[in-house]
């Protein structure tokens, strides 16, 4: 059963020409997110993210009142995809949220037959990038492959010649494990697929041990990531095979439940708290003491998406019926991104940059993602120049 949430702001009523004005109406959000199973910490991450912007506006974005209608889609597609096609029936004409790419291909096409507009904080399914590219379907996360061609270009820097590939068994498992191998160079000596929701890697990670890899790659997102990290640092593999992640399968909430056997690892991001920019100082700051624990990205790719959306909002005073406007305002990209470099490409996807880094302690002891180095500058996905937009 979806469970949902009212947030947001109330216009105020403000004085114009010596009179009181009509209060705005709220521009009504559609939140699909994952608030429960193992997963769940994802979905309040980008939650939490997103409303810190409307907090921070009052209970606006770009000065246009917005309420955010949210459902725990509990990472099943077919229940999102009922919350969404109610939401749609109720007139709402603008929807982001999604963690997971099932889900979010369970119901972008909902959504992008009624018209209304998708405008991702997460999920980035591949397919979605080039020939079924849409005009009203705005990334601004990643593109699924991207972020781990990064990974790819990261082990090649590491010197990993021999590699094992793990991934769960569904859409965004699948484009990891093939933006990896697009940029990889050395041998990849097994694809190993587990399932989406898995507790259990001993049957895999015994595997791995027989296989004698250089290094392991390895997505797994929320709690099946937090689970792997710690079986992994359990069976003393770690010792002897080093591994290198998205950060989306070790981000601080991840760093924090697993300890120092995180210590070292390196990861494959777009973003990270200690990037050296006065937009995620502030971020950051504000988070945590809106929160009380640092943010991941998936809280800082939300803030950011909620800005994207402010920044198209304003350009429109909240009226999602100038569409054209809408749409070429969410374009423009006229916000300050907190990962630096950000615009969109052709097929609406983002151009921007990706780093090495590794889990090390700062001055007060604790374990962050440090960067190392870029791997990528203003890098943009492949499948842009088969998409017709």
């Amino acid at each position: 059963m979806l469970k949902k949430l009212v947030l947001g702001g109330i216009a105020s009523a403000v004085l114009s020409s010596g009179a009181m004005a009509a209060p705005q109406t709220p521009v009504k959000i559609g939140f699909i997110t994952t608030l429960s199973t193992q997963a769940g910490y994802l979905g309040e991450e980008a939650r939490d993210g997103f409303n810190l912007a409307v907090t921070q506006g009052g209970g606006k974005l770009g000065g246009v009142p917005v309420s955010l209608v949210i459902e725990d889609d509990g990472l099943k597609p077919a229940s999102a995809k009922q919350g969404v096609d109610r939401l749609l029936q109720s007139g709402i004409n603008l929807y982001t949220g999604v963690i997971f790419s099932n889900v979010a291909t369970a119901i972008v096409p909902s959504i992008l037959k009624e018209k209304a507009f998708y405008i991702s904080l997460n999920a980035g399914p591949s397919p979605f990038a080039g020939q079924r590219c849409d005009k009203n379907y705005f990334v601004a996360s990643y593109e699924n492959t991207s972020i781990h061609a990064a990974g790819g270009k990261a082990a090649n820097e590491l010197g990993y010649k021999r590699v094992v590939l793990l991934a769960p068994n569904y859409q965004a498992g699948r484009d990891a494990l093939e933006g990896f191998k697009r940029t990889y160079k050395g041998e990849v000596i097994a694809e190993i697929y587990t399932k989406l929701d898995q507790s259990d890697f001993s049957v895999e990670l015994a595997r791995v041990r027989s296989l004698a890899p250089d290094a392991i790659y390895q997505f797994h997102p929320g709690g099946a990531g937090i689970n792997f990290a710690k079986q992994y640092g359990n069976s003393g593999l770690s010792k002897s095979v080093p591994m290198v992640v998205p950060v989306f399968s070790m981000d601080a909430r991840m760093v924090a439940a697993t300890g120092d056997s995180a210590e070292g690892l390196y990861t494959a991001g777009l973003w990270s708290t200690e990037l050296d920019n006065p937009q995620t100082k502030k971020f950051v700051k504000d988070f945590e003491q809106a929160y009380g624990h640092r943010p991941t990205d998936y809280a800082a790719v939300a803030y950011d998406t909620a800005n994207l959306i402010g920044s198209a909002l304003k350009a429109v005073d909240g009226d999602l019926t100038r569409a054209d406007e809408f749409r070429a305002a969410l374009r423009k990209a006229d916000f300050t991104s907190l990962r630096g470099n950000f615009k969109f490409n052709t097929n609406q996807h983002p151009i921007q940059d990706y780093y090495l880094m590794q889990i090390k302690r700062n001055e007060a002891g604790k374990l962050v993602s440090t960067v190392v180095r870029k791997v990528a500058s203003n890098d943009g996905d492949p499948f842009a120049s088969t998409c017709k937009l």
